[in-house]
This record gives C-alpha cells, structure tokens and sequence, in this order.
C-alpha cells in the first residue's frame, strides 16, 4: 500500500522504532526540492524510473535499481515517470551506529562511491521480503521481544550481506569517475563539520590540498560547481530542514544550530542564497498544507 505520511509522521516513526518501511510509495510530493535527513535511507525502485541529484551528482533509477544515501548527505529528486514507486527503508542514526558497530566497519562508504545497485527481479523480491521480516520486528516492543534490537541488528546485517554479496560483479565492472572518491569525501567532512566552518580553506586543509587545487577538483567532479557553493547548498539544506521540523524553536535558535555565532548573519546568509528571508520562508512553510 501506498502510505501517505507527513514528514513529522515520518520521522516519528523512524526515531520511535529505530527503522521504517515502506513497501510501496508513489513519487515524491515535491520534487526539485533538497532532502536532508538524519538517516540511512534504502530505496528499491520498484516500477518506472527517475532521476534525483545525490550530493549534486545526477542518477537516473529504472526498476530494480537500489539506492543507498548515506545520512546527512542531500538527495533532490528531479523527475520521474507517472508509474514511478519505490520501496523505502529508513535506518535511524542510533540503529545505524550499532549496526556499523556490530556488523562492518568502513565498507559501507563504498555506496558514497557507487549509490546505485542494479537487481534482478529474484534478488529485489528477496531484499524486499528481508526488509518485510524487518518491519514485522521493528512494529513490537522490547516487552514483547526482549532481544528486539538485537533480533533488528541480526535482520539488517541479512540484507546487508545480501546486497553486498548482490553487487560483488557490478563492483568489479564499475569504473569510478577521477577524484570521486575524493569528492566524496568532501561531502562527508562537511556532513560532519558545515556547523564548525563554511570555509573553502577549512576544508581543503582538512583534505591536506591547496585551494585551489582543491576547487579545480570539485569543479570537475560536479560538472562545474564550486566547493563554496555546494557548502552553501548543503548548509541552506540543512536550515529548511530545520524551520520545516521544528516549529516551537526560534529562528535565532536554529541559527545557533547551524553553527552561526550571531542569528543576524544567518539572516544575511540565508537571505543571499535564496532570496527571501527565513522569516518569509517559516511562513511560506506554515502556508502549506500538511503532505
């Protein structure tokens, strides 16, 4: 079934359980729009196909085709046929660290590298069933399953195996575009550091590269954009996010949430990027009718 959620509803679920499935959704309510979320996100395309920027790099999906977006990382849909759905698995940050902890190590960057994994329609079927099993368990308490979460570790690290095992010849077949992997990496460190500094230096000394090296490396991986620019991207993200998800807090709050030492220059910053105010887009937000 196709269920149809608010973001708040949605997010409740994933933080109450500590995952959520969906088998069957159809679409995106709006596309060409950033998506920043907290969680590994698992995305089976189940019929028509599409294409969505991930970390500013565009994927087209068709059937069977899997998608794994890290958390934090930003993932703007474009497109898509009218017969378009999708499977979605949501893993929450808790349940994340402890299956990282419990079952792998550093492996999973792979899917920074290479997001897209292409089934066949046993395999698709197999992992959807994994994740069904998965949902089942996650829909209990710890009264009724004392060992729930470890039972949840042991389910996910099934599906992990499997998609792992799924896509071992793709592996070897892709080719990774030049400075990929060090794009990648970029993405990460301002996943993890866009409160601590906007910087093009800051970053390029974490990467122990030159500026300007360092932007001429970007500016190829991305088709063209700049590592100032995809920083403001990010971080402009990460704020809609935040107005859109946390209603009671104050502008000058979430500007100390973003990492700005004085709400006006989050203004300012805001303001630049987008052209209206946060104050106008809060209330462009509070205009629109629950989706």
């Amino acid at each position: 079934m196709d269920l149809h959620l608010t973001k708040e509803q949605f997010i409740h679920f994933v933080e109450q359980s500590g995952i959520f499935f969906i088998p069957e959704k159809h679409g995106f309510s709006t596309p060409n729009k950033d998506y920043v979320f907290p969680y590994l996100l698992v995305l089976l395309c189940t019929s028509g196909s599409g294409r969505a920027m991930i970390d500013m790099c565009e994927l087209s999906v068709n059937r069977n085709d899997l998608s794994v977006i890290m958390p934090g990382h930003i993932i703007r849909p474009l497109d898509f046929t009218p017969d378009f759905t999708y499977a979605l698995l949501a893993i929450s940050p808790k349940m994340f660290s402890d299956l990282r902890l419990h079952t792998f190590s550093h492996d999973y960057e792979k899917f920074n590298y290479s997001p897209i994994s292409s089934l066949t329609d046993e395999q698709a079927t197999h992992l959807i069933n994994i994740n069904t099993q998965l949902a089942a368990i996650a829909s209990h308490t710890e009264v009724e399953l004392p060992h729930r979460n470890k039972m949840l570790l042991a389910q996910m690290a099934v599906g992990y195996e499997f998609l792992n095992f799924y896509r071992r010849e793709q592996d070897k077949q892709w080719v990774e575009r030049p400075h990929s992997r060090l794009f990648n990496r970029f993405c990460d460190l301002v996943v993890e550091h866009y409160r601590e500094s906007r910087e093009i230096q800051y970053y390029a000394n974490l990467l122990n590269l030159t500026p300007k090296y360092f932007t001429k490396v970007i500016r190829e991986t991305t088709d063209g954009i700049s590592p100032g620019d995809w920083i403001e991207q990010y971080v402009i993200a990460q704020a809609k996010r935040l107005i859109e998800t946390n209603g009671t807090r104050t502008l000058q709050e979430i500007a100390y949430m973003l990492g700005f030492s004085e709400p006006t220059s989050f203004y300012r910053y805001f303001k630049r990027i987008t052209g209206m105010t946060a104050k106008e887009y809060r209330n462009q937000v509070l205009a629109l009718p629950s989706s």
